[in-house]
């Protein structure tokens, strides 16, 4: 039995901000149990819904040197769907009503706090893995502290450690003096070929450099990185590490996206009635948000942080061309004001067939899925994305830009051949991503049923976590190596 621990900052069902919690809590299950064992370790935040502190259980507590103190360390664990996690308890750390707060100092020593109890409870725990998962900045101190300090010690002698990047922006930098000083790694550290970059000490990078193996989450990411546009200051290492690096695209949870079972929406169906079933949630949205019942007319949706990442500029750009269409659009989601504010504006505009909800709300977001007949998703850049293989799950076709994991998830429609499982365009400009939607709309009004055969083939194809999950135990398998 092969045994796996993820480290990571947040995981479904505990606590989640994005798509880093949905991997920590959806791939586990889906790892073959007869070969591995794997379990979780997070933080214990204090702004966890009591119903999930309550599954908790004290195990013990310890004292570690950190940051010149003897820093309290409690453990606590529960079971939720035979998973075992662990929780790393700090209230002076881990405090607070959100998981992540803005000062980046803190940041670096809260998770440099947590990077090295991981390791110092395994022990305690008796749980040896033969090799540690980290996920992202907030764990890349888990493979340095392992090769700097306990490899010495025979309980840790071997184990391999292997670091994913959900998103190479963000990556914990800070002078490294300062870094030095809280994580009590030495001078040695700190050099270009190690930890620093740029003069930061970076977090990220002392993960990449330290790991036996890297993971991001598409193909089309991992090869992207690798270059100046998407490197972010770090695609030289990713280059040097290219023979260890590799892309495995995320998945998402078959059961909770299920238009055959989702009790979020008024209709369900499935591959074989969507013709008929399907449009019945589209009229009772279009009731719900005011917009003009019509079940011809095609509607648009988009689910999504509103920020430059998300190509909203370019939305921004042409949305007064794009309301002159025969279309509906339907947007769900906050972030920048500027964006919040222009979709307003639209809303206001034209009432009729603009509707903006600037909030987030997991019950809307189904019925956009189960209800539009196209969405929109036009990434500046996107490591894997989760909204297109929903919207792939629902019957509801992607326009996207061929960027990372959109452009591995989505294949583009070829009338001459009838392939494709939606639209894309491949420059990020607006009016190139214009001429995408205006192309799905001449599919759609008068070739509908060219346009059912891609719904066809977008509810057939599988994105599941079974089939990402093989690929990581092959990963696995190759780094533990027996």
């Amino acid at each position: 039995m092969k045994k796996i621990l993820f480290a990571a900052s947040e995981g479904v069902p505990f606590i989640k901000t994005g798509g880093l919690a949905d991997v920590v809590g959806s791939l586990p299950k889906c790892i073959d149990r007869e070969y591995f064992d794997v379990r979780v370790i997070l933080p214990k935040y204090t702004c966890m819904k009591q119903e999930m502190k309550d599954k908790l259980e004290y195990v013990t507590h310890f004292y570690m040197d950190f940051n010149w103190t003897d820093a309290y360390v409690g453990v606590l664990k529960a079971v939720v769907d035979g998973i075992q996690y662990y929780f790393i308890d700090n209230e002076g750390y881990f405090g607070g009503f959100k998981p992540y707060g803005d000062n980046a100092l803190f940041e670096i020593e809260k998770y440099a706090f947590f990077s090295k109890a991981v390791l110092s409870v395994l022990p305690i725990i008796d749980f040896r893995p033969d090799l540690i998962h980290c996920h992202d900045w907030q764990t890349g101190l888990v493979p340095v502290y392992l090769k700097e300090r306990f490899q010495g010690n025979d309980f840790f002698r071997g184990i391999k450690s292997v670091i994913t990047i959900h998103n190479l922006k963000f990556q914990g930098k800070w002078d490294p003096k300062v870094v030095q000083n809280i994580t009590g790694l030495p001078q040695y550290y700190f050099t270009p070929d190690k930890l620093e970059a740029y003069k930061d000490a970076n977090l990220l990078k002392g993960g990449i450099v330290f790991a036996d193996a890297v993971t991001t989450v598409s193909d089309t990411y991992a090869e992207e990185i690798k270059t100046k546009f998407y490197g972010e200051g770090l695609e030289g290492l990713l280059k040097a590490r290219s023979g260890d690096l590799r892309g495995i695209v995320n998945g998402i949870d078959y059961e909770e996206f299920n238009p055959e079972t989702d009790k979020y929406i008024v209709k369900n169906y499935n591959a074989v009635n969507f013709r008929k079933e399907k449009v019945k949630n589209k009229r009772a949205l279009q009731e719900e948000l005011g917009l003009t019942v019509d079940e011809r007319k095609m509607m648009i949706g988009v689910v999504s942080r509103l920020t430059d990442q998300k190509g909203f500029d370019l939305i921004a750009y042409v949305m007064d061309e794009l309301c002159r269409d025969d279309i509906q659009l339907v947007i769900l989601g906050t972030g920048e004001e500027r964006y919040e504010n222009m979709f307003r504006h639209f809303d206001w505009k034209y009432g009729d067939k603009v509707s903006a909800n600037i909030f987030y709300s997991e019950e809307l977001s189904h019925k956009i899925y189960a209800s539009c007949d196209a969405f929109l998703m036009p990434s500046l850049f996107e490591p894997c994305g989760l909204s297109q293989l929903m919207s792939l799950r629902y019957g509801t076709v992607p326009i996207v830009r061929e960027t990372g994991g959109l452009k591995d998830t989505v294949q583009p429609y070829n009338e001459y051949e009838s392939k494709g499982t939606g639209f894309s365009f491949a420059n990020y400009n607006a009016h190139e991503m214009l001429a995408s939607i205006r192309y799905a709309e001449q599919i759609y009004y008068d070739k509908k049923r060219e346009w059912n055969k891609i719904v066809d083939r977008a509810m057939a194809a599988d994105f599941s976590w079974e089939v990402s999950a093989k690929k990581y135990q092959e990963m696995y398998d190759w780094l533990i190596g027996y």
